[in-house]
């Protein structure tokens, strides 16, 4: 299976990246994982509404054109539904055994993301009604890809 993670903005954290670097090694046994980052947009300072629009347009054009061809995009999105450990992990083999070989997850950048990509996503996602970074969700992420895999092939590591 190949995955795609989409992010605007670079990694800043040194605790982070080694996080992130330490999941995307434990995955390479289950997966092809790659991780595409375009440079965030800069939002006007005390934006208007229409500012803050285009900005996110602008950024949202940009993560787009990085999504693969005929990958099922999910979408990190606040608005977006929860779902337990369990049920991603589902879908990511039931998506596998109708086919699709090609999932790519979004992550926007600090001031959310455009009607565009939401309107693009197969499905919207939520970690949590709590906010997190855009940098944090990143980890959190790369750890639950991990996680399903393991779940699916019912090895220890999700107990």
């Amino acid at each position: 299976m190949k995955i795609t993670i989409v992010c605007a903005g670079k990694i800043k954290e040194k605790y982070l990246s080694a996080g992130i670097a330490e999941f995307l090694k434990r995955l390479k046994p289950y997966a092809q994982v790659e991780i595409r980052e375009i440079h965030e947009e800069k939002m006007p300072e005390d934006p208007s509404p229409a500012e803050k629009e285009q900005t996110l347009a602008r950024e949202g054009e940009k993560l787009l054109k990085l999504v693969p061809d005929g990958s099922y995009l999910y979408v990190l999105d606040v608005y977006g539904k929860l779902k337990s450990s369990e049920q991603l992990a589902k879908e990511i083999a039931d998506l596998g055994l109708r086919g699709r070989s090609s999932i790519t997850f979004l992550i926007g950048g600090a001031f959310g993301l455009s009607e565009e990509v939401r309107a693009r996503a197969d499905e919207r996602i939520s970690f949590s009604p709590m906010t997190f970074t855009h940098q944090m969700v990143r980890l959190l992420l790369v750890e639950q890809i991990y996680r399903a895999f393991k779940i699916n092939r019912g090895e220890k590591y999700h107990w």
